[in-house]
C-alpha cells in the first residue's frame, strides 16, 4: 500500500487519520497541503475517484466562488491555485481516493 494523506497542519480530522494509520502500522506520507499544495495529475486523480464537489471545503470563504464558476476546468485551476479550498484529509492510495475521514473504506484497501 503506497498511502499519502494531505492535510492542513491544524485540520482535526487529518490528525485522526494519521493517527488510524499509525495504529495499524500503515506506512503513509504526510503532505502538507498549505505548504506544498498538489500536482494537477494528483488533483485530478482524486477528482476522478471522489468527483468535484467532495473537493470543495464548503467552510471556506471562497467556496462559493468555486461553486459559480462555470466550467468544471475552471473549478479545478482555482482548487490547483489555492489548495486551503480543498476538504481534508485528502487519502490517496494509488487510484483510489477518500475525502475527509473515512477509516470504513481505509480497511478495504489492500
Amino acid at each position: 500500500m503506497n498511502v499519502q494523506i494531505f492535510g492542513k497542519s491544524k485540520c482535526f480530522d487529518t490528525k485522526k487519520a494519521e493517527r488510524w494509520f499509525k495504529e495499524r502500522r500503515i506506512k503513509f506520507q504526510a503532505i502538507d497541503l498549505k505548504k506544498y499544495g498538489m500536482s494537477r495529475g494528483e488533483l485530478q486523480s482524486v477528482k476522478n475517484a471522489v468527483g468535484l464537489e467532495a473537493l470543495v471545503d464548503e467552510k471556506h470563504p471562497d467556496a462559493a466562488l468555486v461553486r459559480y464558476l462555470a466550467y468544471e476546468q475552471d473549478k479545478m485551476e482555482k482548487l490547483f491555485e489555492a489548495p486551503t479550498l480543498l476538504n481534508t484529509p485528502i487519502v490517496r492510495n494509488g487510484k483510489q481516493a477518500t475525502v475527509g475521514y473515512h477509516p470504513e473504506i481505509w480497511e478495504t484497501w489492500k
